[in-house]
């Protein structure tokens, strides 16, 4: 089983995930590999809470170009829009 910490990477703080409190949902990255059911155990063991539903994308990398010269890509990566159950709620340090 993969561990925790492959799984849940960080919680995303962009306007639009602050917009999605109000649905009591929570926006995190997590491992490219991971799957739905991974994530929800993840969040449920981690937070105490009970998950609703969990909903992931897939956000595609970005091209770079340096000067003209030097070119790459961004690595691809997966969030996960985790609603939790009514009367849940995650408590992150700082937070009021």
């Amino acid at each position: 089983m993969t561990e925790l910490r492959h799984i849940l990477i960080r919680r995303i703080l962009t306007e639009k995930s602050e917009q999605q409190l109000t649905n009591n949902t929570y926006v995190f990255e997590v491992g490219i590999q991971s799957n739905k059911v991974q994530i929800q155990h993840a969040v449920e063991t981690v937070f105490g809470v009970k998950v609703d539903t969990v909903r992931t994308a897939v956000v595609r990398g970005k091209f770079l170009s340096r000067f003209g010269r030097a070119s790459g890509k961004r690595k691809n990566w997966k969030k996960a829009y985790v609603k939790l159950a009514e009367n849940h709620t995650l408590n992150f340090g700082g937070e009021e």
